[in-house]
């Protein structure tokens, strides 16, 4: 079989192009250029050098062929625009999810054409070709598993993805990496958003939507508390970098017309709905396609990482959905995107658009 491997020069997809030379597949690696634009620099420094030193390296190493593809125009167009358009309006975007619906898995598949019958990446997932759909389903590593940002791949998509390293835990994966002796085996994994390499999020939203002061208030008494940057810097349920004395406080809402961010000690205390949400936007990857006024009950996931809640759902004629959950979340934000589960089977995903009960 014809593959392209997506690979980053970090261990997970490094790992991934040795298994799949390995198995016999002809295999050829491809680097996708979609780094932050020179004038941009300043910001911090962007390991790309060394990420491609590595990717070369390896491919050498291995005798896989190695192309680099520029792909900044389509990745800003398709994935920093909406990021940047979602913050103005106080939501919360999560650009990996475009990235990968749109980018690796859309206008790369356009780049190749047909000339490789499947492409890879170094995703901790797995994906069950049965005859009339593929399925996407969770890694055996249920705490790396990164399904979540795979939930808006369309079938077609789907079809033609392989996920090589789903069947494997992160120990298993370094330990083949140090038994492949592969040069980056002791690489640390990257955290963040893979264009903005050691560059804070933070500033990069400073640069393009700049700082507009207003106040952090109380919720229950309605006392100013002290000065914030900006609603865009901030999201629901956020605790950590509100640089504020006395904590700790919790964002629990954010008033964008007026610029203000409500805060308050005890989450749990402030009076509002967090078990209910409206949703909107659906994605259904395979076979599982309810109809309207109908509902039904599943795991979900409102954010990566964190553990599954149950929820039912129930459609509605405008395209919408209410979703009860069984337990209460305290950082359902718009903007955010919800994944459902059959057991281990990602059913797709839909996107908040409020938080609050439905009228």
């Amino acid at each position: 079989m014809k593959v392209a491997v997506l690979a980053s020069g970090g261990v997970d997809s490094s790992v991934a192009l040795r298994l799949l030379k390995e198995q016999g597949h002809d295999v050829h690696a491809f680097y996708l250029k979609i780094w932050l634009e020179d004038e941009l620099s300043f910001l911090g420094e962007c390991p790309w050098d060394e990420d491609i030193g590595y990717v070369r390296s390896i491919c050498d190493s291995i005798d896989v062929p190695l192309s680099i593809i520029p792909m900044q125009r389509e990745y800003w167009s398709s994935v920093i625009d909406y990021a940047i358009d979602e913050l103005k309006r106080g939501r919360t975007p999560n650009p990996d999810v475009f990235c990968n619906q749109r980018v690796k898995f859309g206008q790369f598949y356009d780049k190749i054409d047909d000339s490789f019958d499947k492409v890879a990446t170094g995703h901790y997932a797995r994906s069950r070709d049965e005859e009339e759909f593929s399925y996407l389903c969770i890694a055996k590593d249920t705490f790396k598993d990164q399904t979540y940002f795979l939930s808006y791949l369309r079938q077609d998509q789907l079809r033609r993805a392989m996920f090589p390293i789903g069947e494997y835990t992160k120990a298993e994966v370094r330990e083949l990496a140090e038994r492949y002796q592969l040069p980056n085996f002791k690489r640390k994994d990257s955290q963040g958003l893979c264009f903005l390499g050691t560059i804070r999020f933070r500033d990069f939203v400073k640069y393009h939507l700049g700082e507009k002061p207003g106040s952090f208030v109380q919720e229950e008494t309605g006392k100013i508390i002290g000065q914030h940057r900006g609603y865009w810097f901030y999201t629901i349920g956020q605790r950590n970098g509100l640089g504020l004395s006395g904590g700790p406080w919790y964002v629990v809402r954010k008033d964008v017309d007026e610029n203000v961010i409500f805060i308050s000690r005890d989450y749990d205390a402030v009076p509002r709905i967090r078990d209910q949400m409206m949703v909107s936007q659906f994605n259904w990857i395979s076979d599982f396609a309810p109809k309207v006024g109908e509902s039904f009950h599943c795991k979900v996931k409102v954010r990566h990482g964190e553990p599954y809640n149950h929820a039912t759902t129930t459609l509605r004629e405008d395209g919408s959905a209410l979703v009860v959950l069984d337990e209460p979340d305290q950082g359902l934000a718009p903007g955010q995107f919800t994944v459902f589960y059959d057991d281990d089977v990602c059913l797709g995903s839909a996107i908040i658009d409020a938080q609050a009960e439905p009228s």
